[in-house]
């Protein structure tokens, strides 16, 4: 997991442009979702996380986006009821 205040600009664009990071997250509501999301693109940089990979996002108790990525959202919530 990165923290994008951890990070500077072109770093993070060669870790996109190499797929070393794949999905965003948002750190104080655990939810990580596709770089592409409209609703990750909103929130705030001190609250913008990054992964490689979801195993990753989901090893670190965040749940997919209901958004950009409904089916393994529904898949989580049958999985955590």
């Amino acid at each position: 997991m990165i923290r994008h205040s951890d990070i500077d600009n072109d770093t993070l664009r060669q870790h996109i442009k190499d797929r070393s990071i794949q999905f965003g997250g948002h750190i104080g509501l655990k939810i990580y979702g596709t770089l592409d999301c409209t609703s990750g693109k909103r929130m705030k940089r001190e609250n913008r996380v990054f992964f490689g990979l979801e195993k990753e996002a989901l090893e670190k108790g965040f749940r997919p986006c209901g958004h950009c990525m409904r089916d393994n959202y529904q898949q989580w919530i049958s999985l955590n009821k």
